[in-house]
């Protein structure tokens, strides 16, 4: 009997083994990732492209060289990053922008993040016993948001069709992209956690697994996306048939906003939510709108920075370089024990104001004129200690240097949290683009989400878990409310220099987005590095407040450090009190820097892009 079994088993393993062998997804032999490999900046004169994945920079560059301006090259990188990057940055997620019009010297920012439905509160869910936002939930779906990005776009600021700017992604769908290491990085789950996914949505490992919970992705192979395909073809069929009956373009695009929000697609996703229990209505969608406002705006010597306003944590960025302005960094060495300590206090500082004051603005009253006040970020400095704060920082009091009537809000204490959580992460991170056209104008966009929540049957549409950026604590700025936006982390930025545009650059990496940029700005400015090598020069990250995506775990007095840095100043950082973590070299948990730079002194165009992940620069 024993003998029997051990031959049944034997020959289930070898069937086993040649049914995965002959579905295996072919490899595309000519592929090579540019993931880890260093390379030199991109040097331009007419226009200059930088994403995070090369095939939606090509996308962009085509649409430039047909004529399209820097927002129509910014739709088509971006519908194509929804395809190679899809399973950190879907559509039709959350896509923050700034846009920088030459005609008017004038930069605009763009909602690019959706709302909390209206049954959505901190009472349901305190009573259905979450103590926290949950993940891979229909529950932790925000209503999407860049379909009406990609609209008011093309209305306000570009020229062409979206039937013709979806047209790359459409390709890339159906003939299919190579996996590249970080998508396979993304997707890297055990055996039991793809057949756990499997079972518990299905769809989900239909699209990304092809239903083969039992084998891997591998690196090359030819990876499609034939539903997002199909409703992006019926999106642009609606474009057509508006401009057939006699509409203007911005009719047209009109149609294509109602088609998504209001139409067919706006039914698939209330029918999932219905049969899951979640908690979107046709109401909602049909009412929900991003739109146009002021940026955020901070200096630091003769440069302003800009971001969106603090429905992201974009604010931090200005913040921390206004706070940094007038200390000698350049003395202390780059990446010395004093630099890094000395930034990563500043860092500290900041966010702790962001966790204190952060909030979608059109909710809460934020003293953003306070926060950016030169005399407040003089105050701060002087908080800046030879020693590890240990903890995160007391936030500060803006209200003294604000136009607005100060508001109490009590803050419940950061808690301590188990940092090795079992849930399935699938798929994460983020990714970026930015475009210089030939112009003068520029777009500077920050997509992210991920396929970790039920994904709408027969659509490809993947509406991610944004939601978990909320908080259940009333007390908390980003706190839960009907028709209000989380406090996101995907932050564009843009620098002008002198009141004209002198860069935009982004990355993806959640918290440590804002901290990624503002150690690429320092390289550059402060220690004059090439622009390529200030990408790629080692990073740190603090880690020393609550994670902002739920279920916010906590590491006090934490910092970590690519592995040459780990190497050079982990003991003395540790002398100092901080809590040391190593990363690996080229680390993407660390943040993929893109940029593009407008040398208006040598009228050339620079682009960079971060080898920590497979981005992509070039221009002409």
């Amino acid at each position: 009997m024993f003998r029997f079994i051990k031959i049944f088993l034997y020959l289930f393993c070898f069937l086993f083994f040649f049914q995965c062998l002959g579905s295996r997804r072919p490899i595309v032999p000519s592929y090579v990732d540019p993931q880890g490999s260093l390379r030199d900046a991109v040097v331009g004169k007419k226009y200059m492209v930088s994403t995070g994945n090369p095939l939606a920079t090509k996308a962009a560059i085509k649409v430039l060289e047909d004529g399209g301006n820097a927002v129509d090259a910014a739709v088509a990188a971006l519908l194509v990053l929804n395809v190679t990057n899809g399973e950190a940055a879907s559509f039709p997620s959350v896509a923050p922008t700034l846009v920088y019009d030459q005609k008017f010297g004038q930069v605009k920012s763009y909602i690019g993040a959706g709302t909390a439905p209206q049954k959505a509160n901190i009472k349901w869910f305190k009573e259905n016993g979450y103590d926290v936002m949950p993940k891979n939930s229909i529950l932790a779906q925000l209503l999407p948001a860049s379909p009406d990005v990609i609209v008011r776009l093309l209305q306000d600021h570009g020229s062409k069709s979206f039937s013709e700017l979806v047209k790359p992604a459409i390709v890339v769908a159906e003939e299919g992209f190579p996996a590249n290491r970080i998508l396979v990085k993304n997707l890297d789950l055990p055996l039991y956690k793809r057949l756990g996914f499997t079972i518990l949505m299905p769809y989900n490992s239909e699209v990304y697994l092809e239903k083969k919970w039992w084998y891997g992705i591998r690196e090359g192979e030819l990876t499609k996306r034939l539903d997002l395909a199909k409703t992006w073809k019926s999106m642009a069929d609606e474009e057509k048939k508006s401009l057939k009956k006699g509409n203007t373009r911005k009719q047209a695009l009109e149609s294509v906003r109602d088609y998504f929000y209001k139409g067919p697609i706006a039914d698939a996703i209330v029918n999932l939510h219905t049969d899951k229990g979640g908690l979107f209505t046709k109401e909602d969608l049909a009412n929900y709108s991003g739109g146009w406002e002021k940026p955020i705006l901070g200096e630091y010597g003769e440069y302003q920075i800009l971001s969106n306003q603090t429905w992201t944590q974009g604010p931090v960025v200005p913040m921390v370089l206004q706070l940094l302005d007038g200390v000698n960094l350049k003395s202390m060495g780059h990446n010395s024990p004093e630099y890094i300590h000395t930034v990563s206090q500043a860092i500290e500082l900041v966010v702790a104001d962001r966790e204190r004051y952060f909030g979608d603005p059109k909710f809460v009253d934020v003293p953003i004129d306070g926060l950016l006040s030169k005399k407040y970020a003089t105050m701060r400095r002087k908080l800046l200690q030879k020693e590890a704060f240990g903890a995160t920082p007391p936030s500060g009091n803006p209200w003294l240097f604000s136009s607005k009537k100060p508001v109490s809000l009590p803050m419940s204490p950061n808690e301590v949290k188990d940092v090795s959580l079992g849930e399935i992460k699938y798929g994460k991170d983020t990714t970026y683009l930015s475009i210089i056209d030939a112009s003068g104008n520029a777009v500077s966009l920050t997509p992210s989400d991920f396929p970790q929540s039920p994904m709408v049957p027969g659509t490809g549409l993947t509406l991610g878990i944004r939601m978990t950026q909320f908080r259940l604590d009333p007390n908390h700025p980003s706190a839960l409310a009907p028709g209000k936006r989380p406090r996101i982390t995907p932050n564009p930025g843009m620098v002008l220099k002198n009141g004209k545009l002198w860069m935009s650059f982004g990355t993806p990496g959640g918290d440590v987005q804002s901290q990624a940029m503002i150690q690429f700005f320092l390289n550059v400015i402060v220690f004059g590095m090439d622009p390529q090598k200030a990408v790629e020069a080692p990073r740190f990250r603090s880690v020393n407040w609550p994670d902002s995506f739920s279920p916010h775990v906590y590491r006090p007095g934490g910092i970590e450090l690519e592995e040459t840095l780990y190497e050079r100043v982990s003991d003395s950082l540790k002398e100092k009190g901080y809590k040391v973590y190593k990363k690996g070299h080229l680390d993407n948990d660390l943040g993929s820097v893109c940029a593009v730079l407008n040398d208006s002194k040598n009228k050339k165009l620079i682009g960079v892009a971060d080898p920590r992940e497979e981005s992509w620069a070039e221009g002409k």
